[in-house]
């Protein structure tokens, strides 16, 4: 009985070994690949999963649409509905009423003489603006004791709160105290008896206006042609004075049609900064005197805000939309020819 138990164990052994060797062997070597090689969703994969430009694109660019859309968009949007209103903080209401703000605007003698000033300040301080830049960086690109120090100097202008330096020029422009009286005093360049009013005469209040504003774009213009110049290829520079090409030739034959694209670059950002700026006019003679240094951010601000005519202040912003839009097109045409 026992051999026949016996027999019977060792048959049923002998079937289960047979059947594992009739298997395919690399069935289980197969199948321990496919469970080795299966994905698993761990922290890793889930965070490269991000690692993509199909995903960090998106990402990247929904900032930039959320501040164009909140912080430019939907004011566009409020001025063009109150622009055809007759809307204000004493009759509250919304009329309908087409063009009969823009209307009333245009025929504002006021306005018209805004829109001069308006061109007048951006023009001059682009070009004393980059000038400036550009005589900083022409010095900045030459080897001297304490020049690290003097490009974080030069950056003063550009970080400090607009409020506090142009109360700093308040001062120098004050009719008593004015440094740059005294200065000129000192030097005997003008008479004790008739000192220059700075900001109470028009033709000197505009050029006051325009000085600080330059002063303020003098950073980014350093920096602009900084840029450029180093993008200059030194070996170009060298055939030329070997060549006999002297520093005038060199600049304006050379290192300006290379650099000509950054420039109108940096055009197009000081054009729309300066055109809708309304802080360095409103701090040093709020429009006077008598407009003579009124620009069309202060008159919108003082008929939109301070008068309570929303209706015509808002008209009046709307006007530095054209205006921007056909000076950035033509920048851009002039910087697509060059770069062709």
């Amino acid at each position: 009985m026992a051999q026949i138990c016996g027999s019977e164990h060792g048959a049923a052994l002998f079937r289960s070994g047979w059947s594992a060797y009739r298997q395919p062997q690399g069935a289980s070597s197969m199948s321990a690949i496919a469970e080795a090689g299966a994905p698993r969703r761990t922290a890793r994969s889930r965070f490269t999963a991000f690692d993509r430009l199909e995903v960090l694109g998106p990402l990247f660019i929904i900032p930039a649409i959320l501040y164009v859309v909140v912080l430019v968009g939907l004011p566009f949007l409020l001025a063009l509905y109150y622009s055809v209103s007759a809307y204000s903080i004493f009759n509250p209401s919304w009329t309908f009423v087409g063009l009969k703000n823009f209307r009333e605007v245009i025929d504002s003698e006021i306005f018209r003489r805004t829109l001069a000033n308006t061109l007048i300040f951006t023009i001059s301080a682009q070009i004393i603006g980059l000038l400036l830049g550009k005589i900083g960086a022409m010095l900045l690109m030459q080897e001297f004791p304490g020049r690290r120090l003097a490009r974080a100097l030069i950056v003063l202008p550009w970080a400090v709160p607009v409020s506090l330096a142009t109360l700093a020029w308040v001062w120098m422009f004050d009719s008593l105290y004015s440094v740059i009286n005294w200065t000129l005093l000192a030097a005997g360049l003008i008479d004790p008896a008739h000192r220059p009013q700075w900001l109470g005469q028009e033709d000197l209040a505009m050029i006051a206006v325009a000085t600080v504003h330059a002063w303020r774009l003098f950073p980014f213009g350093v920096v602009i042609f900084l840029a450029g110049f180093t993008s200059v290829p030194q070996d170009v520079l060298d055939a030329a004075t070997i060549d006999g090409a002297g520093f005038w030739r060199r600049n304006y034959q050379i290192i300006l049609p290379i650099i000509a694209p950054i420039i109108m670059i940096a055009l197009i950002f000081g054009t729309v900064f300066t055109f809708t700026d309304l802080s360095v006019v409103y701090l040093l003679t709020k429009g006077g005197p008598i407009n003579s240094t009124q620009v069309l951010g202060t008159l919108a601000f003082q008929v939109g805000i301070l008068s309570g005519d929303v209706a015509h202040g808002a008209a009046i912003c709307l006007f530095l939309f054209p205006f921007l839009l056909v000076a950035v097109i033509l920048l851009l045409r002039s910087l697509r020819r060059r770069e062709i």
